[in-house]
């Protein structure tokens, strides 16, 4: 009862998270922690209640002991250093350890007695907020590395998948109406200029994407493989899809069509450039002379077709306006470069950029600029070359476990297409962020945070089995 509670929740977060404009609003992403504390609590009562489940905590500890402390520590160290900035600290540690900080505050005549304290953050309150998002999502990663979605050969994960899959495609759908209708908004808000579905914004829109279509086409080619054996040719593949095998791929179509229409023009190219990955890394391994996938290629032909019969002139008019576009965005690079040479090991408060940027920016702009267009360098601002570092440390221990696990698995096992595809999705959402605010969408986090954990747990479980199969194996030699 309680892992079927835990998983509406979650069902419930899939769809909420992005029809609430991508959970931008405090009251929003709000919601979306409190979900995720309901949830991890549900998870901590199972856990001690269920008294019949002790050789699935076994089975979950044997496959997390070379990897979870690593991540915890990893995240436990972040953590620490956002509720470091929150802390008043002496005037004099302060010049030693951000010495610009010292001396801004200095002269905002807030620190005359040197033995005042004060926060790293110039906005604890801001950071405080930012900090109870981190400290969420991290706790969603590591439940769900422990859950038992596994105990029925992954049909719990599998109707995850599909409601992210549907959700996709309700995004593209909704999307599209409303632009090609003519109506033009998002829900009740009026005046969108390009398909983004239910998000504020068509780069946050082409990010959800970004992710959802690798995920679904691992998903896709995870159906196949497991009827693998049923059909051989592609006379014989043609006659035997099923309706929902044509359903996906259809679905796959409409969301590759609602990305290249929201004239995203980074999200084109990380579609562009996810998809090289799928065709050559989805290719089937017991055609060892098959060098990539055709399906690959014909769901994403299709969908080009499909986008040149309806027109394609709003999507390349917009690659005409790139240059302008990144001007503008060098010179925030420029200025934010600049906010991380000043505070260069502690940063100046996560999610302080909006108000330590007016300081330090040397050119007109009608409005603020609320980001930095690109996460890496807003973050490594926000919580300096220590926090970022601990990142970099994070996702390249968390890439090459993935990676080298995937790699091990057993060649037909068919859960290595879902954790390829979730990487993929990783990867390309990654990219786009380089020229962009993804990470920081609460909608885009949310899933995020799901398909790394989800790949990096598929990756461990299938690594395990296959593990146990081959002393098995090796036992009866």
């Amino acid at each position: 009862m309680l892992n079927k509670t835990i998983q509406f929740v979650l069902i419930l977060l899939f769809i909420f998270t992005p029809i609430a404009f991508g959970s931008m609003d405090l009251w929003a992403y709000s919601l979306m922690e409190l979900g995720i504390l309901f949830i991890i609590i549900l998870w901590a009562i199972q856990r001690f209640s269920d008294s019949t489940s002790t050789t699935n905590i076994k089975h979950q500890s044997a496959i997390s002991v070379s990897s979870f402390p690593i991540i915890i520590l990893l995240l436990s160290l972040f953590l620490a250093l956002i509720v470091f900035q929150m802390i008043p600290i002496p005037s004099e540690m302060m010049q030693i350890i951000s010495p610009k900080t010292y001396e801004l505050r200095h002269q905002l005549s807030i620190m005359n007695d040197p033995l005042q304290k004060t926060p790293l953050s110039f906005v604890p309150f801001v950071t405080k907020i930012e900090f109870f998002k981190w400290l969420t999502l991290s706790g969603l990663f590591l439940f769900i590395l422990h859950w038992k979605f596994s105990e029925d050969g992954y049909r719990i994960l599998n109707q995850l998948i599909i409601v992210i899959f549907l959700m996709g495609v309700f995004e593209a759908l909704y999307g599209m109406f409303e632009f090609f209708s003519g109506h033009h908004h998002i829900l009740y808000l009026k005046g969108i200029t390009s398909v983004t579905g239910t998000f504020i914004n068509h780069n946050y829109f082409a990010g959800y994407l970004l992710m959802v279509i690798p995920l679904s086409m691992g998903f896709l080619f995870h159906r196949e493989a497991i009827h693998k054996g049923q059909s051989r040719g592609w006379r014989h593949r043609l006659s035997s899809l099923d309706g929902k095998t044509l359903l996906i791929g259809f679905g796959l179509m409409v969301m590759i069509l609602g990305l290249l229409f929201s004239s995203s023009r980074m999200g084109i190219i990380c579609l562009l450039l996810s998809f090289t990955l799928i065709i050559f890394l989805f290719r089937d391994p017991q055609r060892k002379e098959k060098k990539f996938s055709k399906t690959s290629i014909l769901i994403l032909g299709l969908a080009m077709l499909w986008a040149i019969w309806i027109g394609l002139d709003s999507v390349l008019r917009t690659f005409f306006t790139a240059p302008g576009d990144f001007k503008m965005r060098w010179m925030i690079w420029l200025n934010t470069f600049q906010i991380v040479k000043e505070f260069p090991l502690f940063g100046s408060g996560l999610g302080t950029f909006n108000q330590v940027f007016p300081m330090h920016r040397a050119f007109y702009i009608r409005g603020l600029v609320t980001h930095a267009e690109n996460d890496y360098l807003q973050l490594a601002s926000e919580v300096g070359l220590v926090g970022i570092g601990i990142l970099l440390i994070l996702f390249v221990f968390l890439f090459f476990k993935v990676v080298s696990r995937i790699r091990s698995l057993y060649q037909f096992g068919t859960q290595r297409y879902i954790g390829i595809g979730g990487l993929v999705g990783i990867l390309a959402l990654m990219f786009h962020s380089t020229v962009e605010r993804n990470l920081q969408v609460p909608a885009n986090a949310f899933l995020y945070t799901f398909i790394w954990a989800i790949a990096l747990r598929v990756a461990l479980d299938q690594g395990m089995i296959n593990t146990n199969a081959t002393n098995k194996t090796q036992q009866i030699r």
